[in-house]
Order: C-alpha cells, then structure tokens, then sequence
C-alpha cells in the first residue's frame, strides 16, 4: 500500500502540490487525470522518491519512506520520452532490471518473451534502439518497467508517442498485466477517454490539487463538484447559470425545462448546470427534450463523430454528434436538451446531493 498524507510541494513562491493524500492498495491501477500543469508529474516524482515533498508524509506498506531516495526503493518508472540502454539489444534492455536482480537464466528469457509478445517487440529483440521507431523504443521501455516485478510501477503518459491503433490495443491489454500482479500501479494522462478505458481508480487533478478519487467509473458518473465535472470531459464540459422555480428550470433568454423527478426535492435558488457534449441532440430525439436555437461557430469532423460549436443561450457549447456534420458558420441549428441530463452544482461548485447518481 502506498499512502501520501497531506503531501503539498512548493518551488519557490509556486505551489505544485497541494495538501494531497491518497491512499494508494496493492493490486490496483490507478489514474492520474488532469490537465497539462496540474501536478501529475511533480505527485509521481514525490511518490518515487526523486523529490522529496515540502510538508507531508509517504508510506509504503506503513514504512514512513519521506527521505528515502529512489534508489532504495522499489519503483518502475516509464515515461513519455522513452529511455533506453543504446549499447544493449532490446532483449538485454528489457532483461536488465532483472539481471542486475540476479534472477535465474531461464526465468529471465521466460518473463522478457512474455513482456515482448505483450508489446509486440518479438520481431526486434536482437535490434538496437537506435535501429527501432520510436513506438517501438517506447514499448521496450514499457516492457523492461513490466519485468522489473516492483512494488511501484509509475507511468507518465506512456502511450502518448505510439500509433493510434497499438495505443487501444495496450489500453485493452495493460489491465489484463496490472491485475495479474500485486503492484501498485500509477497511470498519468490528460485524456478523460484513456482514463475510462483503463478502469481501475481516477484521482482528478487541477492546480496541484486532488478534488476527487475513486472508481474511475464513479467518478465520471458522480463527480463531487464542478472542477471535476470539468477535468473528467473531453470536448469540454458546457455549463450554464440557472434558476430553479418550483417546477421548472429558468435557463434565460425566457427559455425554460421541466425539473426531472429525481431534481423535485431540489431547494429553488441559482445552480450551475453542466452539461455533456452527448448530452446536446441536433436532430429531434425521442422523449421530453426541450429545444432552443443555436447559431453554428465551426464543426470539426473527426471521421464517425463530429463536434459542432455553437453559440447558445448566451454561452459557447460544444455537442458531440454521430456521423459527419458539414454545417456552415452561422446557420442556425436546433439544440435540445433536458434536465435530467444536468450534472447540477451550487453557488460553491459542489454537487447538488440530491442528484448523486449515474450520469
């Protein structure tokens, strides 16, 4: 078990790390999610042992291991710029941690086999990095931090320079590896997508800080507040000030929606809503939707889905669609939407309590 406590880490008159405590269990992946700058990087160094926090405790299996360098404990570490041994084939770079280990000969050439099937580097052991793509560089970094068996295995965006195709198959693959195995693994990336196709736990990050921690699924579907809501979406959460009256949500611009079962015990007052791009409908869906005017900005078509930008009471949405949508700047669409579908958060940005379920 890896255990931070109030872990804050300041450089110079900067804050990079904020009161952090996580409790980290053995067996489990864990997520970093947050944007560039948000802290993930500088809460693995901590939790490796290359810096050392500026206020703040870090055990390990209840070992109080604040001090201690990285070089006396049991870490992995795999980075987005890959590093690799030059002078050593990918077989040997891959064996290394193992050999310095002083395990037996058969068990290396079984468990650096294993890990290069895995990583598709079975064609390439006897090459040198230098002679490999840099996916190719990356996977053997990736595969040498698998064998190494560390208590601790730390990966900082690690899929980041491969192709799109390899990148979703080790996304379906390493969760297989992590479950199989009794460590602590650490995933940083800033790709909400990523993060629910791992599983495992997500710790949301923003300006060195921790606003949540849980199953991944848990909270995306549930997030505690709005700085949440906002790093756990990808386009970006819309959000938009509204009033609730009685039955009914004010949205502006004398445009209101019905308040959905589960939003009646809801005390009348001002709330944020966000609201999912899947959650905006162009074309008229079946059910209680209600549908306001939308003026389009850009649409960018990504091949199966397109993310048509509007200008939409007042605010700058974003809605994510099926297909390709070829719409002009400044035609008008028809948006809709309901309340059901509102994530709602108060004058604080914490969720509402009354509507923690899935979303």
């Amino acid at each position: 078990m890896l255990e931070l406590t109030d872990v804050s880490k300041q450089v110079g008159a900067e804050t990079h790390i904020d009161s952090v405590s996580l409790r980290l269990e053995g067996g489990t992946l864990n997520v970093l999610l947050g944007p560039t700058l948000s802290g993930k990087t500088t809460l693995m160094r901590i939790m490796a042992g290359l810096d050392k926090p500026t206020s703040g405790s870090v055990y390990m299996d209840g070992e109080d291991v604040t001090g201690i360098t990285v070089r006396k404990r049991d870490v992995a570490m795999v980075y987005q710029q890959f590093i690799n041994y030059p002078s050593l084939t990918v077989y040997e770079n891959i064996a290394s941690p193992l050999r310095v280990a002083g395990t037996k000969p058969a068990e290396i050439d079984q468990k650096v086999r294993s890990a290069a099937e895995l990583l598709k580097l079975t064609p390439y052991m006897d090459r040198h990095p230098l002679e490999l793509s840099g996916g190719q560089q990356q996977r053997t970094a990736l595969a040498r931090a698998l064998v190494k068996g560390a208590r601790l295995v730390l990966m900082d965006e690690p899929l980041a320079n491969l192709d799109y195709k390899l990148r979703e198959e080790l996304r379906a693959e390493l969760p297989k590896v992590f479950a199989e195995s009794g460590a602590i693994f650490v995933y940083a990336t800033t790709e909400p997508a990523e993060a629910l196709l791992l599983g495992g736990n997500t710790a949301t990050l923003h300006h060195g800080k921790v606003s949540q921690f849980g199953p991944t699924l848990d909270v995306y579907r549930n997030p505690v507040n709005l700085q949440t809501a906002r790093t756990f979406s990808d386009p970006p959460l819309n959000t938009l000030s509204i009033a609730k009256r009685g039955s009914s949500f004010d949205l502006g611009e004398s445009t209101s929606v019905p308040v959905a079962s589960n939003q009646q015990a809801l005390a009348d007052g001002t709330y944020t809503a966000g609201i999912r791009p899947h959650h905006l409908w162009l074309d008229r869906p079946n059910g209680e939707f209600v549908e306001v005017t939308g003026t389009v900005v850009v649409c960018e078509i990504t091949g199966s889905e397109s993310f048509v930008h509007v200008d939409v009471l007042g605010q700058r949405w974003v809605a994510l669609t099926h297909g390709v949508r070829n719409l002009d700047a400044g035609s008008s669409v028809p948006v809709y939407l309901r309340s059901s579908d509102f994530l709602l958060f108060d004058e604080h940005g914490q969720r509402a309590s009354a509507l923690m379920e899935a979303a």
